[in-house]
């Protein structure tokens, strides 16, 4: 199919720019709102020609599988070099961190929901699993985070002891563990329950007490303390 070289040599209703100012950017399709971050084509293409194109490359979620593609596999794309790849990178980051500060306004650490949208952004898009601990003090506010594992989250190869070193460190009172599953399934597997009892069981030791075990999917989630997974006291 032919390409226009310019935004220009497009009908005026049919320019992401006049489009946006006529009627708004909820308007915009996907391809027309990253053409209008882009700026330019490439020769014998303009922006949203390109636009399509690194949508396609993106696989079948478009916009949202921008996060997956790194920097290399950006400048594979014909017409996207340095500077676009950069720019591509840099959109996917305000994305994540914009949703991340407008959940930040309703995170809870006793409400699993909160938490789950708070790090939804964050962890849904990677494509191997990562543990993060979550650190309160005694009136369950934030003391810190810290990532506990990155690669495949296996009971053999995290032990409570590295978690509470860190946990104690902060003088936490009690802690949250969550992790994300790259099939975008958050089903709890027999890991991730053996990991989860033996983290309870320590905490109960050293008086840390664990909250919840948070598992993030593709845009959902699944809290244990919900699920009633976690073993109760008394």
């Amino acid at each position: 199919m032919n390409q226009m070289n310019t935004m220009k040599e497009m009908s005026e209703y049919e320019r992401p720019y006049e489009k946006c100012e006529r009627y708004g950017a909820g308007s915009l399709t996907d391809a027309e709102l990253l053409a209008v971050l882009l700026r330019t084509g490439t020769h014998g293409e303009n922006a949203v020609g390109l636009a399509r194109r690194i949508l396609y490359a993106a696989g079948d979620d478009g916009l949202l599988s921008i996060h997956h593609l790194g920097m290399e596999q950006l400048k594979k794309i014909k017409g996207v070099g340095r500077v676009k790849a950069v720019q591509i990178a840099c959109i996917s980051e305000l994305a994540k961190r914009l949703s991340k500060a407008s959940a930040c306004e309703l995170l809870k650490f006793t409400c699993p929901a909160s938490i789950a949208n708070y790090y939804m952004e964050e962890l849904r898009h990677e494509r191997q699993e990562m543990m993060k601990l979550l650190m309160l003090n005694s009136k369950s506010g934030f003391v810190g985070e810290t990532m506990i594992s990155k690669g495949t989250v296996n009971a053999s190869l995290i032990t409570p002891r590295e978690l509470f070193i860190e946990a104690l460190k902060k003088e936490a009172v009690f802690i949250v563990i969550l992790h994300n599953h790259p099939s975008g399934d958050p089903t709890p597997s027999r890991e991730d329950i053996q990991i989860t009892r033996r983290i309870q069981d320590a905490g109960d030791l050293i008086g840390i007490e664990l909250l919840d075990h948070i598992i993030i999917g593709n845009n959902c989630y699944i809290s244990f303390s919900e699920k009633g997974l976690l073993r109760t006291k008394g």
